[in-house]
């Protein structure tokens, strides 16, 4: 769990130490993206990698082999002082962290009864919760008070503890050491097409999609490889696929992936969405927004803790699909609340909205993670791990991608459709210039002068409440994407508890 937090950790504290960086190193708000760029790009390549690396090398020593590499990337970026350095050791790390989630989750999974795994697991994910919570305001307290790198070397001493505790106390799985080949061919097709995929989605909204050439050429490149990667890996001709794609037959796991690809949608692409909501239309302070979603976050704390007690003991007193719809219904609620807010909302008005969201995340990780393995043995365990992190991660990259160029359309959109009914001679829009402009006239300005402030506020008044549309509506498409994926839970067959023990490599 501390390697895990320390993954996760890392993906949140830079966001608010962007800007400081950019400016040491002189670098523009597009070049310093690529520190968070660079980072993903690596880590969703590598992570369907994950079980195939720790079935040829060892699970202990490929889980400590990431946390060095983690730990040794984290001090070379916290001591770069170039863009490129910073850029080359990012991605390293990105590399590293991919196991620290999926084989952390995979070995949890092997080692211990099927009647601790609802305990065992809602411990594995209050650390992968807390860690993004604080994530942003750790690194703006660092940043503000020392320096950006120690949003890096924080993470030294975490590394060195994790290495230690993995290192004593770990073993082998019974499944490690196996004679596999090298499926070189599968290798670069993985790392194309996702890289590919990766990078459209991270820099399509800013460079207009298709009407950029490298974006264009890269979806070509998605068009052919991503296919020719999925027939590769279920051909009978490659003894030894990099991801076992074949474990897909299982319909608890399908459900599962599908589940986890909307949640990441809706987790990533709300904690992108909604700063910008606050800080650009309810004009909240960064500090006033970190605080709106601290409540959110400790109510997933909560719910997490009690779905998994619930769901622990060898006769569980809750079915984990209960939770599921539960959590969905309510995370689905509270994005309904959040997309019916005005301009003139304040900090309190969101927490009713983000309150259920939180509530209801809580009550998603945990269930669906023991309906993925239920039915699970054996090598099959780390596979799905590493493709259950992969459709978390790149549902977040759809989210955020799909979000940004729907509020930036819908802007536009709302603003035209607004600005068709903002024309002189409309008698509530002259009333309102009237107003403004005897109110500018009282406090000593000209009369022309005070006519153009007038029309300047008026104008602002319509962007915020074009930009008031585009957020609802964002919502809005977060509370649907929750819903179109809700049936997929009948697909998940219900549990049998059983008293089932550990793995012998325990």
């Amino acid at each position: 769990m501390i390697a895990a937090i320390m993954e996760v950790l890392d993906t949140t504290i830079i966001n608010t130490a962007l800007p400081q960086m950019a400016g040491n190193l002189g670098a523009t708000s597009e070049e310093i993206g690529w520190v968070s760029t660079g980072y993903i790009l690596a880590n969703v390549i590598v992570l369907p990698m994950t079980a195939w690396l720790s079935f040829r090398f060892g699970r202990k020593r490929y889980l400590m082999a990431s946390i060095i590499l983690f730990t040794v990337s984290s001090f070379f970026c916290g001591v770069s002082n170039s863009l490129n350095e910073l850029v080359f050791w990012r991605i390293l790390q990105g590399a590293g962290g991919a196991a620290l989630l999926s084989t952390g989750q995979s070995t949890l999974r092997e080692i211990f009864p099927r009647e601790q795994q609802g305990i065992v697991q809602t411990i594995f994910v209050m650390g992968i919760i807390a860690a993004p919570t604080l994530g942003p305001t750790a690194g703006g307290w660092l940043t503000d008070n020392y320096h950006w790198h120690w949003c890096f070397l924080i993470n030294i001493p975490l590394g060195v503890l994790a290495l230690g505790l993995v290192g004593s106390f770990l073993q082998d799985s019974e499944y490690a050491f196996k004679n596999l080949g090298v499926d070189w061919f599968g290798l670069i097709l993985l790392a194309v097409s996702l890289g590919s995929l990766q990078y459209v989605l991270e820099e399509g909204n800013a460079k207009e999609w298709l009407e950029d050439p490298t974006i264009l050429k890269l979806s070509a490149v998605i068009a052919v490889s991503l296919p020719l990667l999925l027939w590769w890996q279920l051909s009978a001709r490659n003894p030894s696929p990099v991801v076992n794609l074949r474990i897909l037959k299982n319909r608890d796991l399908s459900a599962a992936l599908a589940l986890f690809l909307a949640l990441g949608f809706g987790l990533y692409g709300g904690v992108f969405v909604f700063p910008l909501f606050a800080q650009n239309v309810l004009h909240l302070t960064a500090t006033e927004t970190g605080l709106a979603l601290f409540p959110g976050g400790l109510a997933t704390l909560v719910s997490a803790i009690i779905s998994g007690r619930l769901l622990s003991g060898k006769k569980q007193l809750v079915d984990p699909r209960v939770f599921i719809v539960l959590g969905i219904s309510l995370f689905a609620v509270g994005m309904l609340q959040l997309a019916q807010l005005p301009s003139t909302s304040g900090r309190g008005d969101t927490m009713t909205g983000l309150l259920l969201r939180g509530f209801g995340l809580g009550m998603l990780f945990t269930p669906i993670n023991l309906a993925a393995f239920s039915s699970l043995k054996g090598a099959e365990i780390a596979q799905a791990a590493g493709l259950l992190n992969l459709s978390r991660q790149l549902g977040g990259s759809f989210g955020i991608a799909i979000l940004s160029t729907y509020v930036t359309r819908q802007t536009s959109a709302a603003r035209a459709d607004l600005v068709t009914n903002t024309y002189i001679g409309n008698s509530a829009l002259d009333q309102r210039w009237q107003q403004l402009t005897h109110l500018f006239v009282s406090k000593g300005f000209s009369l022309p002068d005070a006519q153009r402030a007038a029309l300047a506020m008026i104008d602002r008044s319509v962007n915020a409440q074009a930009s008031t549309l585009a957020f609802n509506q964002a919502f809005y498409l977060i509370f649907w994407s929750m819903l179109a994926v809700a049936p997929a839970v009948l697909l998940i067959r219900k549990s049998r508890p059983s008293s089932e023990s550990a793995s012998a490599g325990h």
